[in-house]
C-alpha cells in the first residue's frame, strides 16, 4: 500500500520560513505526480504545487514566488519550502499522489492517496 506521511509543520512567525516534507512508501506507479495542498478552517482545499517523477513542477498562481516544491533524493522525500510566511498561510497542509503527470491546475480529486496532514500556524 502507498503511504504518505507529512512532517515539518508547526508554529512560525510571519516573515519566517518552513520546510514541509512528504515521505512516501509503497509506490506502484511507473509515473506519478506528488501534489501539496492546504485547507484552512472554513475554506476549500486548494492546490499549491505538484512535482512528478520527471521533475516537472507546476505552481498555483497564488503560490508562485514563496513556495518551492522539490524532491530530496537523499531523504527520498518531496518537500515544500514556504518562505516569507504570512498569517493567511495558516492551514493544514497535505501531500497527495496521483498516477500520471504534474500539470497546472491538476485537481485534488485526481489524487487517490493522501497523507494525514501537517498543521502550519503563522502569527
Amino acid at each position: 500500500d502507498v503511504q504518505l506521511v507529512e512532517s515539518g509543520g508547526g508554529s512560525a512567525q510571519a516573515g519566517g520560513s518552513l520546510r514541509l516534507s512528504c515521505a512516501a512508501s509503497g509506490y506502484a506507479y511507473n509515473s506519478y505526480s506528488l501534489g501539496w495542498f492546504r485547507q484552512a478552517p472554513g475554506k476549500e482545499r486548494e492546490g499549491i504545487a505538484c512535482i512528478d517523477n520527471d521533475g516537472t513542477t507546476s505552481y498555483a498562481e497564488s503560490a508562485k514566488g514563496r513556495f518551492t516544491i522539490s524532491h530530496d533524493n537523499a531523504k527520498n522525500t518531496h518537500d515544500l519550502q514556504i518562505d516569507n510566511l504570512k498569517p493567511e498561510d495558516t492551514a493544514m497542509y497535505y501531500c497527495a499522489v496521483a498516477g500520471g503527470y504534474c500539470y497546472a491546475g491538476r485537481p485534488a480529486s485526481s489524487h487517490l492517496i493522501w497523507g494525514q496532514g501537517t498543521q502550519v500556524t503563522v502569527s
